[in-house]
């Protein structure tokens, strides 16, 4: 476990100092939100349907493929639609476009991610100001008819139709229970009772009150099939490789689930773990002994330049309640209606 998830599960006498800054992290966002609700500070509404995906928890929580599904879903159904993100926390700069050729260590890991899945069906900018982003995307590219925003939960400058919100039921998801800094949490579990739509990854822990929630709608989180980063065409099952002499290698923010997988596989593999966001370099990816190397999809598409035939992606699809297509359509289907 890292250190980071070390410090937001556990109460220590730290937490309690910082417990205060909780609180009015707290109170801070909701006089912001009924600032914007006021319209005291002025908000942006875009001429096409907003989408805002994002965690409960700083941690993913399986944001990221449910997104890709909402993006297969969209595109399915005749929408055009564009990502918004703010990418790499540390430098997100103004407007851009992420491509495929991009550097995923100036964009983020995860943002590269989206490029390379999404390609010219659905374009994918980032930035600083998401609506600015926002606009800048459309202009760029004036069919897009609906925007998604990935995170930006607290985000109220930029006015949104949908609201999806991730909550992972899994052992670690809620941590201690606070907000920050003093807990993993970015909004009140309060947030839940008049939310918009909430997707629950696992069932609900016994620990945690959910009988005020809305509405809850399952996703499922698939990574069983790897494929091979040289030729994507060819896929495999992870399991067939339990014969095989597997080197397993991840970052720091994808070591934990990725490295359990490994163990609950039964593979029988040499784990390598790095920092986070760590800039991969040939040699750390090169076993002569080894028949494959396997990585996070988000660590082994930033190694895709300099990759072998041994190296191996595993991707975590969403397979989500198909009655969340369903309402996301409807609610798509009217907004669009009104603003014709």
């Amino acid at each position: 476990m890292k250190l980071s998830e070390l410090y937001w599960h556990r109460i220590t006498p730290l937490h309690f100092l910082l417990w205060p800054l909780s609180v009015f992290y707290d109170f801070f966002l909701a006089l912001k939100k009924l600032c914007y609700w006021l319209d005291i500070l002025p908000s942006v509404k875009l001429p096409v349907s907003v989408i805002m995906i994002d965690s409960i928890s700083i941690d993913d929580g399986g944001k990221t493929p449910l997104l890709l599904w909402l993006v297969d879903c969209l595109l399915a159904h005749g929408f055009s639609p564009g990502i918004i993100t703010r990418g790499n926390y540390d430098n997100p700069g103004p407007p851009d476009a992420v491509t495929t050729t991009s550097d995923p260590h100036s964009v983020g890991g995860k943002t590269f991610l989206l490029a390379q899945h999404c390609g010219k069906s659905c374009p994918v900018w980032v930035g600083n100001d998401r609506a600015e982003v926002a606009q800048a995307l459309l202009n760029a590219h004036p069919t897009c008819n609906v925007i998604i925003c990935n995170d930006g939960m607290q985000y109220y400058r930029l006015e949104r139709d949908i609201d999806l919100v991730v909550v992972d039921f899994g052992e670690q998801s809620f941590g201690n229970g606070l907000l920050l800094p003093a807990g993993p949490l970015r909004m009140n579990l309060k947030y839940f009772w008049n939310s918009g739509i909430i997707v629950a990854n696992a069932k609900p822990n016994p620990h945690t009150d959910t009988s005020k929630w809305g509405k809850t709608y399952n996703m499922k989180l698939i990574n069983e099939i790897a494929y091979n980063v040289r030729n994507p065409v060819v896929h495999q099952l992870v399991s067939d490789s339990k014969n095989k002499r597997v080197h397993a290698i991840a970052d720091a923010d994808n070591s934990c689930w990725f490295f359990d997988f490994i163990q609950k596989t039964g593979l029988n593999a040499e784990l390598h773990s790095y920092a986070e966001n760590h800039r991969f370099i040939q040699p750390e990816i090169h076993f002569a002994e080894a028949d494959i190397v396997l990585m996070p999809e988000e660590n082994a598409l930033q190694c895709r330049s300099f990759a072998d035939s041994k190296l191996w992606a595993l991707p975590k699809k969403a397979w989500v309640n198909s009655e969340l297509q369903a309402i996301i359509l409807k609610k798509l289907g009217n907004n669009s209606t009104l603003q014709s």
